[in-house]
């Protein structure tokens, strides 16, 4: 009976000291258990719910030991190895308490921490997290193995969480609301990872130079109208390599090198590092046209909206935009898959991902959630319903050809 009311009050039984001279009283008093200390100061402490105890318990040093007092020595014993247990009962318990999860994250805080806040704010368990590249991230789970303290990975691109199962760093998650939250061709089809949110990689042009009649598909950037007039991030990054993965899948490997190698004909001068650089070389009319993802585009036009710039959706009478997303899986060693997959859930939910589409200009992947009006602004698009996993799948072949065909 003592150890059930321990395990059910860990944290107000353990009032007693273990050390110097005390008295312990345990009274009857109406269903009540009271306790009192001489040594520290004197509040009572009165349990609802508390067991039958009538044992009053006296420790002194051994050389005032009375006979009465004598017989006490095992009763006080008992007392003083279950205070001891009690202790440990409520440490244990107090950790328990406060539940968590710890997420590996390969998205700045800045774009988390909203979601994280309200997820706490909504359940009470806390998350910690560690931010870095997908690189490091991956290597460090590989490494961690069992010993990892990690229960889920949020990373970009559909071809970094492909990896990550393939690594056997994911687990299945089994979740009706994540099936009905998160479209089937932005999760995995075996269910270890799913699309948080949406990044459309599009085409950003020069509206001084171009027109949007002048566009339409992103093969048609192969033509030789576009010599000279094409500026384009490198083939290095995981965005170009997705793109092209998908291509291959849609196209075949032969026509998307022939696709690839038109764009290397065209370009206006070398590959350059990130996006933003390539938006600006267009801007200043060092090109006239790129690829880009559209939040890069909505983070830009936000610092300088008097940029010459706009975007084109292209595709829309075939495949539709190359889509690709942000997301995330549960750890295979995850220590607490059952909060872990409440976070997941919640973060595919209509609340976490009105929060996305308001502080990362990402198209929301829960279908009942409206974009960002400053995102809504730049019109609907068809996307390409081709699973995302095919970006990861390809991803080798992909970067196999862009090599071969010339794409640094």
């Amino acid at each position: 009976m003592l150890n059930t009311w321990l395990k059910k009050y860990p944290n107000k039984i353990c009032m007693q000291r273990l050390a110097g001279s005390f008295t312990g009283r345990i009274a009857r008093t109406t269903g009540l258990a009271t306790y009192a200390s001489t040594t520290m100061p004197r509040p009572e402490i009165t349990i609802q719910g508390a067991p039958d105890f009538t044992d009053t318990m006296h420790y002194r040093s051994p050389s005032r030991l009375g006979g009465e007092t004598r017989r006490l020595i095992p009763r006080v014993l008992n007392q003083y190895i279950t205070a001891i247990f009690c202790f440990a009962i409520f440490f244990g318990a107090s950790a328990s308490h406060a539940e968590q999860v710890v997420v590996y994250s390969a998205r700045i805080e800045q774009l988390i921490k909203p979601m994280f806040d309200a997820f706490t704010k909504d359940t009470g368990i806390n998350v910690k997290f560690v931010t870095d590249k997908e690189g490091p991230l991956l290597a460090r789970l590989k490494a961690e193995g069992k010993n990892t303290p990690a229960d889920m990975l949020i990373t970009s691109d559909a071809g970094n969480l492909w990896e990550a199962a393939q690594e056997g760093l994911l687990r299945p998650v089994e979740s009706k609301m994540l099936q009905e939250n998160v479209p089937a061709y932005l999760h995995d089809p075996r269910n270890q990872w799913f699309g948080l949110s949406v990044r459309a990689r599009t085409i950003i042009y020069n509206t001084q130079k171009v027109k949007p009649s002048d566009l339409s598909t992103y093969e048609a950037l192969a033509e030789p109208q576009w010599k000279g007039r094409l500026c384009l991030r490198t083939s290095k990054k995981v965005y170009n390599q997705s793109l092209v993965a998908m291509m291959i899948a849609e196209h075949g490997a032969v026509r998307t090198e022939e696709i690839i190698k038109g764009w290397v004909a065209n370009l206006a001068i070398d590959p350059l590092s990130d996006e933003t650089k390539a938006m600006e070389f267009v801007a200043a009319g060092r090109c006239d046209v790129t690829i880009a993802n559209s939040y890069y585009y909505g983070r830009l036009m936000q610092k300088n909206p008097a940029l010459p710039l706009a975007i084109f959706w292209p595709n829309q009478e075939g495949s539709g935009v190359h889509v690709n997303i942000s997301g995330a899986g549960i750890t295979k060693y995850a220590h607490n898959v059952p909060a872990a997959t409440r976070l997941l859930e919640f973060l595919s939910s209509e609340k976490a991902q009105n929060l996305f589409a308001d502080v990362n200009m990402e198209y929301p992947v829960n279908p009942r959630v409206k974009p960002d009006p400053t995102v809504a602004a730049w019109g609907t698009f068809k996307q390409n319903t081709i699973n995302v996993t095919t970006a990861g799948e390809l991803q080798a072949e992909a970067v196999k050809l862009m090599d071969r065909a010339g794409y640094r």
